[in-house]
């Protein structure tokens, strides 16, 4: 079980104000509109007069860094919870965030890619939400988003390609929520200390907030672990474990730790590491060219070495979350272990056509192996026991608005 617990990382967080500022900045608002954050000593007599928040964790489950300019507390997390839910934040108020991220599914939505409220599809699969708070970095390929208080600007305002499409209509934005008398109360018990909370950075710390208690921590296998009751999984599921520990299948390396990705930050983490990794799901032209719209890691850095790298996604409720890759183009969990098996994917014709497993660029992990029906049959009975039936029924993080009119 050592391997279970064997990554350890520390998230080295830049300044939330500055990248706040900056994102702020590309959106169409001025610095100046936002409300400062308040002096230490306001943001502690603020902080005392909310209920500070409980997290919901097995004992010996690590415990998240949270930033110190936005602590968690119950009415902030309450405030961001109606905002995930709320189609007021979206060009035709059409979608919210919880439009692409589904409870049902852990938080992900079943499509291949996502569309926006403009009919312009995303290029990549929404990835799941939970356990955000250990994530160093917050996208498939993005290595310097590393907040989830400016990743949310990207969705609300980000125009390549647009999601919400709310690019120069945040006074629209703050328009529509300060009509709602629920907003006038709920924004104001979580951000006490201001005068006039209806900002962009209030609006992005409770929403962050909200994601933070998003966490994932009682499948069978975390019963098997924490609660160290063996009958929590079944004796093929055990067997699957030794396979994705083993050097056999190499799974563990990109996927190891207590949340099943080799990219997590905790408190006790010592030192911090943002791996990205390519499968060898694309070699077009034999040249290790990915499709021009899902570069990776490239697409920032245009470092060769860095075409076709990808995040690592949790692979805790990965049951629930089909399709898979960045792009969704593998349909299941079977099919998934047969490209590793593989040592990569084979496009045979089209524009995509090539050979995986010898892109030049690809993950030295991705080797390849051969498992006999039942051991596949047992590793994806280990990978099912990873799913959390509790998180996807939590009514703490279910729509608030499913039961009035919204």
């Amino acid at each position: 079980m050592n391997v279970y617990f064997s990554k350890s990382l520390v998230l080295l967080m830049s300044s939330l104000t500055s990248l706040v500022a900056l994102l702020a900045c590309q959106a169409g608002e001025a610095p100046a509109q936002s409300t400062p954050l308040p002096s230490a000593q306001t943001s502690a007599q603020a902080t005392a007069q909310a209920e500070a928040y409980i997290w919901k964790m097995p004992e010996g489950f690590p415990k998240p860094k949270i930033p110190a300019d936005n602590p968690m507390t119950i009415a902030k997390v309450d405030l961001g919870r109606h905002l995930f839910y709320d189609k007021r934040l979206s060009l035709d108020q059409s979608q919210s965030c919880a439009s692409c991220h589904l409870q049902s599914k852990a938080f992900s939505d079943g499509l291949r890619v996502p569309t926006g409220v403009t009919g312009v599809a995303h290029p990549r699969n929404s990835m799941a939400l939970f356990n955000l708070a250990y994530n160093p970095t917050l996208t498939w390929n993005n290595h310097q988003l590393t907040q989830l208080e400016t990743q949310m600007l990207l969705p609300l305002f980000g125009e390549t390609p647009p999601e919400m499409a709310m690019t120069g209509l945040e006074n629209e934005l703050f328009k529509r929520l300060r009509e709602q008398p629920l907003y006038q109360q709920k924004f104001k018990a979580a951000f006490p200390q201001d005068q006039d909370p209806f900002t962009l950075l209030r609006l992005t710390q409770a929403l962050a907030s909200f994601e933070r208690s998003m966490i994932s921590a009682n499948s069978a296998y975390d019963r098997y672990v924490y609660a160290e009751d063996d009958s929590a999984i079944s004796l093929s599921a055990k067997r699957g474990e030794a396979l994705f520990f083993s050097e056999t299948t190499e799974c563990f390396h990109c996927h190891g730790g207590f949340n099943f990705t080799d990219s997590s930050s905790h408190t006790g983490n010592a030192f911090t590491e943002r791996p990205f990794h390519n499968t060898g799901l694309y070699n077009l032209g034999g040249t290790g060219a990915y499709p021009a719209d899902n570069t990776g890691l490239y697409e920032l850095t245009h470092l060769p070495e860095d075409m076709g790298r990808f995040r690592a996604p949790s692979l805790r409720n990965i049951e629930l979350t089909a399709p898979y890759m960045h792009d969704g183009s593998i349909a299941t969990l079977e099919d998934v272990i047969e490209h590793y098996a593989a040592g990569g994917r084979t496009i045979r014709s089209g524009p995509y056509a090539g050979v995986g497993s010898t892109n030049p660029y690809k993950s030295g992990f991705v080797k390849g192996f051969k498992l006999t029906e039942q051991e596949k049959a047992d590793l994806i009975a280990f990978l099912k026991s990873l799913t959390d039936h509790s998180f996807i029924q939590d009514p703490a993080l279910s729509d608030p608005f499913a039961q009035s009119l919204k």
